[in-house]
């Protein structure tokens, strides 16, 4: 008889997934926008928090809270879909290796990605709205409203601002959440160490997500930083780096380290934790996808 383990994820279950996760996890997310587009001082993740607080209250941490699930809608549901409807191509009968994984995974990133910008730019701008001069807030209404007055103001291309540094970030977070998670979970089960259940699917993502951290921080504040420039402000991602080097060393590419892990770690977890119960409660069983 066919066990929970057994069944397969639809498509969609990781659009799902992160989006719940994103719901738990957005407060966090927004504190690291913050920390990384301060031009001058260097204001702590607990000042910042009570400074944010004092401005807007407790509503003031989900400011954007719609674009980051459109984002999540967007870009992870085409990253996760890609990533396992790839993966069913090949034989089932034995694992894939990992450069495989990573290939497959780049792939999937680089496509979520590009179709994320839009919601991933929107975002941040909703994000960093609250820090700026009420006579220079955009106040997008939510994050459709963004989307609109975006084209109508800035044009087609401006939702794609940033869309190159977005779908690389996209392309090393997709292989160091879902590749690793994969080979590590799967280097868990057949070394007997664990089995596939809670405990293996919370260790496999915490290692998932320290290793996308690392891998994508640098692409992450660059990423920020051309999202939230004003038009004109950055000619080139090299003009971008430039800027940021000049400004704060090297060390300014992994300004903000800390809270993104922290903001990753628990979303990462949380979406796998999503995914593998939709999977086992929800998913197709091998034989049959009805």
């Amino acid at each position: 008889q066919m066990s929970p383990q057994d069944r397969i994820g639809r498509w969609y279950f990781g659009g799902l997934a992160s989006a719940g996760a994103a719901c738990c996890t957005h407060p966090l997310d927004l504190l690291k926008v913050h920390l990384q587009t301060q031009q001058v001082g260097k204001i702590s993740l607990g000042q910042m928090s009570v400074k944010l607080y004092r401005s807007d209250g407790l509503l003031a941490f989900y400011n954007g809270l719609s674009a980051s699930l459109l984002r999540q809608l967007t870009y992870s549901t085409t990253r996760f879909g890609m990533y396992e409807t790839l993966k069913k191509q090949f034989p089932s009968d034995q694992p894939l290796p990992f450069y495989q994984k990573a290939f497959l995974a780049g792939v999937a990133g680089a496509c979520g990605g590009f179709v994320g910008t839009p919601g991933d730019l929107v975002n941040v701008r909703m994000q960093n709205d609250v820090k700026l001069p009420p006579a220079e807030r955009r106040n997008y209404a939510n994050a459709l409203d963004g989307v609109v007055r975006i084209l109508k103001d800035e044009g087609v291309a401006r939702l794609w601002g940033g869309a190159v540094m977005a779908t690389m970030r996209a392309v090393l977070m997709t292989i160091g959440q879902l590749a690793f998670y994969d080979q590590i979970k799967q280097t868990i089960i057949s070394s007997g160490v664990g089995k596939d259940n809670l405990t293996t699917h919370f260790s496999s993502s915490i290692l998932a997500a320290s290793i996308a951290t690392l891998m994508t921080q640098p692409m992450d504040v660059l990423k920020t930083r051309m999202m939230n420039a004003k038009p004109g402000q950055y000619k080139t991602i090299l003009h971008c780096v430039k800027h940021t080097a000049e400004a704060g060393g090297p060390s300014a590419f992994f300004k903000g380290l800390l809270p993104a892990w922290v903001r990753l770690a628990p979303h990462t977890v949380l979406t796998f934790i999503f995914f593998e119960q939709l999977r086992m409660q929800f998913g197709y069983l091998k034989e049959s996808k009805n």
